[in-house]
């Protein structure tokens, strides 16, 4: 598959709400990619990661402003992400460190911003469903909101020797997806605390986990997530990608619904493995 011609959006239309940032965290690597360029500028069906999350966030519409975290000396990206409405911030060794760098931009210059969602270029596919979810349920009152989704696989503990210690209960676990979203103040002062106590970054893989570590009274909700919002890691990923928009094509045969659905689970068993769009 390939793109052809242009395909103009912005990546922030204006809220009818309000109060809303999404920070697109896009400063990974890619090592295991295997391309020789920074992940997010991968090309899926012939446009890069980027710019597949950036059209994502803009089908949304739930947005007043977009920031995208670069690597470093970047001008590919940070020229993609202007291109879509967005304000590139340069990111920073680990995705805690870009975070961070994006969350500090946000305090200076938007302080109209109550809330923001955190968002993996790498989970490009995420369908613009789950970020509405994710609003609803932080413009309802909640402070941090994870999309989950059911854990299909036999999962085990097994030791340093990596001798088996039995089957965990699968039922009470979810695979922890993006879009992510928190009250920005919340955020903000969870990552404060968090340099404060020196936490290494490379040891924050997302940041509901900075929240529950550094604000432990604030109760992490749930929401579904959608098998769509995988992370590209790896080139099967990008295999599957592909298979993906394929069944998205208007009238491809079997099409896979991309819709994510009601955000009224509040715990892990009360969460659908199959989700209809909320209306």
């Amino acid at each position: 598959m390939t793109g052809n011609g242009p395909r103009p959006t912005t990546a922030n239309p204006p809220s009818p709400e309000g109060g809303f940032a999404v920070v697109v965290v896009a400063a990974g690597s890619g090592t295991r990619l295997g391309h020789g360029i920074p992940k997010a500028l991968v090309p899926l069906d012939g446009r890069p990661l980027l710019e597949h999350a950036l059209r994502g966030v803009a089908e949304a519409g739930i947005a007043d402003r977009v920031l995208v975290t670069v690597p470093a000396g970047d001008v590919d990206l940070s020229a993609l992400a202007r291109a879509h409405g967005a304000l590139p911030v340069t990111g920073g060794a680990s995705r805690a460190a870009s975070v961070r760098a994006a969350l500090a931009v946000l305090e200076r210059t938007a302080p109209g911003c109550t809330a923001v969602l955190v968002h993996d270029a790498a989970r490009c596919l995420a369908p613009p469903a789950v970020f509405r979810s994710v609003a609803r349920r932080v413009r309802s009152g909640a402070r941090a909101v994870v999309p989950v989704l059911p854990v299909a696989d036999t999962m085990r503990r097994v030791d340093e020797a990596g001798r088996s210690l039995g089957t965990v209960d699968r039922t009470v676990l979810r695979a922890v997806q993006t879009p992510q979203g928190f009250d920005l103040a919340l955020l903000c002062a969870a990552d404060r605390a968090a340099a404060e106590a020196g936490t290494d970054p490379e040891t924050v893989t997302d940041d509901a986990s900075l929240v529950e570590t550094h604000a432990p009274g604030v109760v992490v909700q749930t929401v579904p997530g959608h098998e769509h919002a995988f992370k590209i890691t790896r080139p099967l990923d990008l295999v599957l990608a592909e298979a993906v928009l394929r069944g998205r094509a208007p009238g491809a045969v079997g099409a896979v619904p991309v819709a994510a659905g009601p955000s009224t689970a509040t715990t892990p068993a009360a969460i659908p493995a199959t989700i209809p769009e909320e209306r």
